[in-house]
């Protein structure tokens, strides 16, 4: 599987974007899937996951209320729609999948086997 993120873009705050994250290979439904972020001169962060077949999610407390995490696993993809934007959201956004995880939703970054190349979001103030 490979993943390929799309969607980024420059907001203003206050404003939403859409995310989008599409996996070639026909095992998508196998993985884990999440969100993560990395802001310049900062540690990558979780923002959301969601579980293989879409009935569970996580959010980081930064996400709670204003991210929305989805996936279609028939079009193999994973989506996360931000609302209510703040500047501290500017990062480069990453999809990431789990392809072994038993235990739920992982927060770190070393559950991941799986990396998109990434897509910047802007949040201008």
């Amino acid at each position: 599987v490979q993943l390929q993120a799309s969607g980024g873009g420059l907001v203003q705050a206050g404003g939403s974007l859409r995310v989008s994250c599409e996996a070639s290979g026909r095992t998508f439904s196998m993985y884990i899937m999440a969100w993560f972020r990395q802001a310049p001169g900062k540690e990558r962060e979780f923002v959301a996951g969601i579980s293989r077949s879409g009935g569970s999610t996580s959010y980081a407390d930064s996400a709670k209320g204003r991210f929305t995490i989805s996936r279609d696993n028939a079009k193999n993809t994973v989506s996360l729609q931000m609302n209510s934007l703040k500047p501290e959201d500017t990062a480069v956004y990453y999809c990431a999948a789990d392809r072994f995880g038993v235990s739920g939703i992982s927060y770190g970054t070393g559950r991941y086997e799986l990396w998109g190349q990434g897509t910047q979001v802007t949040v201008s103030s």
